[in-house]
Formats: C-alpha cells, sequence, structure tokens
C-alpha cells in the first residue's frame, strides 16, 4: 500500500526557512513523479513544486521559485522541500502527492495524498 507522510511544518518568522519531508512507504520512490501542493484559507489548492520519476526533471511555481528547492533521497524514501526567504503569503498546508512518472498541474491527477503539514509565516 502506497504510503505518504509529511513532516517539518511550523511556525516561521517572514525570511526564515523551513525544510518540508515528505517520507513514503510500500513503494520505491524513484518510480514516481512527486509533487508538493499548498493550500491557503479561503483559497485554491496551489501546485508549488514536482520532481518526475528517476528526477529527470524539477518544476517550481512561479510563486516560489528561486527560493524552494526540491530533492529527493531514493534511498531514504523521502523527498524534501527545502523553503527560504518566507513571506506570510507562503502560509498554508503543504501537503505532497505521488502519480505515475511525469508531474502533472493538475491535483485530480494524483493518486496517493499525504496528511498534510501547516507552514505559518508570521512575526
Amino acid at each position: 500500500q502506497l504510503h505518504l507522510v509529511e513532516s517539518g511544518g511550523g511556525l516561521v518568522q517572514p525570511g526564515g526557512s523551513l525544510r518540508l519531508s515528505c517520507a513514503a512507504s510500500g513503494f520505491r520512490l524513484e518510480y514516481y513523479a512527486i509533487a508538493w501542493f499548498r493550500q491557503a484559507p479561503g483559497k485554491e489548492r496551489e501546485g508549488v513544486s514536482c520532481i518526475n520519476a528517476y528526477n529527470i526533471s524539477t518544476y517550481y511555481s512561479d510563486s516560489v521559485k528561486g527560493r524552494f528547492t526540491l530533492s529527493r533521497d531514493n534511498a531514504k524514501k523521502t523527498v524534501y522541500l527545502q523553503m527560504n526567504s518566507l513571506s506570510p503569503e507562503d502560509t498554508a498546508v503543504y501537503t505532497c502527492a505521488l502519480r505515475g512518472d511525469f508531474c502533472s498541474r493538475h491535483s485530480a491527477r494524483y493518486d496517493t495524498w499525504g496528511q498534510g503539514t501547516q507552514v505559518t509565516v508570521s512575526s
């Protein structure tokens, strides 16, 4: 059974950093595309970043490009989202999800989701 568990969220001041982790179980991580989505209160879910199977390509939304870095450690079965220069606009529940080989912008195309982790950026 495919399973994802996020961790690393919390409260951080503007300009600070956090590293989110998405730990996988029940499958070989490198065979799948893994994405991070976020959803703030009253807003639609937004795709943040995604890495294709076999690390072929990594994608970022314009809102996080240059500040967030996505990486994958297949041996640890974990995907990391390093978030720097955080602002209050980054406050949201962050959730990782997986699907087949290639990333998609559409959240409906992802098969398995974690439970989410809250990120709050506030002074």
